[in-house]
């Protein structure tokens, strides 16, 4: 989050939750007391007694992506919120293949208002084809679920995982995003919950890369077998 003594429009909640440590995310907009839940999963009552506790009004449900341990939750959060409205992109709807009830299908590039907090899609294909980042600028915070870890990325062997696009993803929000940007992961697979872009363009090995071919192979082959969580930076490799 950004240093200004002036506050964002909003406060982000964070609740880790379920087997696979995974972060849930409650975006609260501190003017209206609205409330966008990013990847319900695992312990539904407790992202809805997060949003009593604080006497919020829950409008929003965004998906980074559909994978079964960000979206288990999603109708139990519906059925208390009848009428929130449920936001992902519309490459990981044609992945997922769901017959969803009610949702509201995005681009890249496309923004939501949630009172005075204006939260921007970015379209950071992967981990899954329609994977999604939330990128909140008045703070500089940014929602990447398995996209990037703290010092870590998504895999890219799963159903849907693409290295070549995890690669490309990864140069955009190294180059494209202003250094302080605050990074939220969705999982807690590292010796800190947060960072910021700065830090992952130190420490992050996945950002260390500036081609394809490399990237591809040590994400596919030498990652996994290299390092164990939680995972710590990586000194960026010095050229001679």
């Amino acid at each position: 989050m950004t240093d200004s003594a002036v506050q964002p429009p909003y406060r982000i909640h964070a609740l880790e939750l379920g087997p696979m440590e995974n972060f849930i995310y409650v975006i609260e907009d501190r003017a209206t007391r609205r409330a966008a839940i990013v990847d319900p999963a695992w312990e539904p009552a407790e992202i809805l007694a997060l949003a009593e506790q604080h006497g919020l009004r829950i409008t929003d449900v965004l998906l980074t992506h559909s994978h079964h341990d960000h979206i288990n939750g999603i109708e139990q959060v519906l059925e208390a919120a009848p009428s929130a409205r449920l936001h992902l992109l519309k490459p990981e709807a044609d992945f997922w293949g769901q017959a969803l009830e009610k949702p509201e299908l995005h681009h890249g590039g496309d923004r939501l208002q949630l009172g005075e907090t204006e939260i921007q899609f970015l379209h950071t294909p992967g981990h899954t084809p329609g994977s999604a980042c939330f990128h909140l600028p008045a703070g500089d915070d940014l929602i990447t679920g398995d996209t990037l870890f703290v010092f870590g990325c998504g895999r890219c062997d799963l159903s849907g995982g693409n290295p070549e696009q995890m690669f490309h993803t990864l140069t955009d929000l190294r180059t494209g995003l202003p250094a302080h940007t605050c990074i939220h992961p969705g999982h807690n697979y590292s010796e800190k919950t947060t960072s910021t872009l700065e830090e992952e363009r130190e420490g992050n090995p996945f950002l260390h890369f500036d081609q394809l071919e490399p990237f591809v192979h040590y994400r596919m082959h030498e990652h996994d077998r290299l390092r164990h969580s939680p995972y710590g930076p990586v000194r960026k490799p010095t050229s001679g």
